[in-house]
């Protein structure tokens, strides 16, 4: 089943955990950045747009989905959509914002690939794509499309919710049990169990996970066993921070906030998610302090997902 992060979800926690100590020394909830310095990106309506940090002047770029900005902010990379109806044929593809020109990668031997990921330095990009046997792998290619090789190979394990790690030489994923850290070359590194990570907390192929450049925390969308709110359907969703030194996991987001689809905005500070209230028919994108738990969240873009800012 392909449980593809451009599907619209609704994800959905408890449990007090003693906050970090990196937490402890930003002291009072800090400003939000009106930007980066950079546009925003985002995903609404299948179509991926441009906004600016404070939510005004959307500009759409392309048709498509799972926007990522290269960590330069020139470069948008997205998937492809196929027409409604249609059998799924997606292609990796990158946009200049600026110009507005779209390059599709057309060296890739897949006709089904999906949510691309820059890498740290901007050279490479990690996705999912399918094989002509239906499995769903991981590829790797160069900025240019050029390059393509499989990072798993056939038969390998299914795995959810890329995220380069910050020394571009290895990702973090999850199988729903377990948030790995991967080499390029698909050997385990590194291994969780979720629920020991966070009690009463689980992964699904519809959670986000973001590391900050500097290679100490990891952004997490849990989904929580928590009683739900009416006419909630799934488990909670909240976003937990994971410190890659202490291995130890702190709750960013209160049970009364349904918040996911988490991003850095300006780590480790500041954070981008979606949320949706109990009044709202569709998820927004929101800005919010680490430290705040969601009281200093901003509004930036009604009825959208998928935000993403360069690093």
């Amino acid at each position: 089943m392909d449980f593809w992060a451009g599907a619209t979800i609704h994800r959905k926690m408890k449990i007090k955990i003693p906050v970090l100590l990196w937490v402890m020394a930003l002291g009072a909830a800090p400003a939000l950045a009106a930007g980066t310095g950079h546009r925003l990106v985002f995903e609404k309506d299948d179509a991926v747009w441009t906004v600016q940090g404070d939510g005004s002047g959307q500009k759409k770029i392309a048709d498509g989905q799972c926007p990522d900005l290269s960590p330069d902010g020139t470069k948008l990379a997205f998937n492809t959509v196929q027409e409604p109806g249609q059998p799924a044929h997606r292609q990796i593809a990158v946009a200049n914002p600026a110009s507005g020109k779209v390059t599709i990668f057309k060296n890739i031997p897949s006709g089904n690939c999906m949510e691309p990921h820059w890498s740290p330095d901007g050279g490479q990009l990690l996705f999912y794509y399918y094989n002509a046997k239906g499995e769903r792998l991981i590829g790797l290619v160069l900025a240019d499309g050029s390059g393509f090789r499989d990072v798993l190979g056939a038969g390998a394990r299914s795995y959810w919710a890329l995220a380069w790690a910050a020394d571009g030489k290895s990702f973090f994923c999850e199988d729903m049990e377990c948030l790995y850290r991967l080499g390029l070359d698909g050997k385990v590194l590194k291994k969780w169990i979720v629920a020991k990570l966070v009690p009463r907390g689980g992964m699904s192929g519809e959670v986000r996970l973001d590391a900050s450049p500097d290679g100490r925390l990891l952004l997490m969308d849990v989904e929580m066993e928590e009683k739900e709110r009416k006419d909630w359907d799934g488990p909670p969703p909240a976003i937990w921070v994971l410190d890659l030194i202490s291995e130890k996991a702190t709750r960013l987001t209160p049970t009364a906030l349904y918040a996911w689809d988490c991003h850095w905005l300006k780590a480790p500070d500041t954070l981008l998610m979606i949320s949706q209230g109990e009044e709202d028919e569709e998820p927004s994108i929101y800005s919010m302090s680490v430290s705040g738990q969601g009281k200093d969240r901003k509004l930036l873009v009604k009825n959208a997902r998928t935000p993403g800012a360069p690093r």
